[in-house]
């Protein structure tokens, strides 16, 4: 799904929190490399953190034998990531939305709100276990 098929890069890590951390670091690295701004850095961290987690916690429910798959290019006008997890998938319209009254103190629905918030682009596959995100530079 990440367009810019000559500048693609493709990896894929473990199911666990230190996963998620190293990762992080390295994407941001390489964003801050392409000269996107602390704001846009900013969102990306949050966003990439979100989804990120959610594949390793929810989707792969922390299971060591399965992966999360990354696609991405990181160029000076965006930031464009694909997360695949092995999971069962999710509905994303079926999550609560955390900013009603009835919600607001449920566990569900804070990171895709904030994906949605920080991220020009978010969109999922039809089996809800890929997300696809983008921020493109000011």
């Amino acid at each position: 799904m990440v367009s810019d098929s000559s500048l693609r890069k493709s990896l894929v890590i473990e199911s666990s929190k230190s996963a998620i951390a190293a990762l992080c670091e390295q994407l941001l690295a390489e964003a801050g490399d392409n000269s996107f701004d602390e704001d846009a850095t900013f969102a990306i961290h949050l966003a990439l953190e979100e989804a990120l987690t959610n594949a390793v916690v929810h989707g792969n429910k922390l299971d060591p034998s399965k992966k999360v798959e990354i696609e991405y290019v990181i160029v000076p006008a965006k930031f464009e990531i694909t997360i695949t997890d092995q999971g069962d998938g999710f509905t994303p319209e079926s999550t609560p939305d955390p900013r009603i009254e009835e919600n607001r103190t449920k566990s569900s629905g804070r990171g895709l709100l904030l994906m949605k918030t920080y991220m020009d682009t978010v969109e999922y596959n039809d089996n809800g276990n890929s997300v696809h995100l983008v921020k493109y530079t000011k």
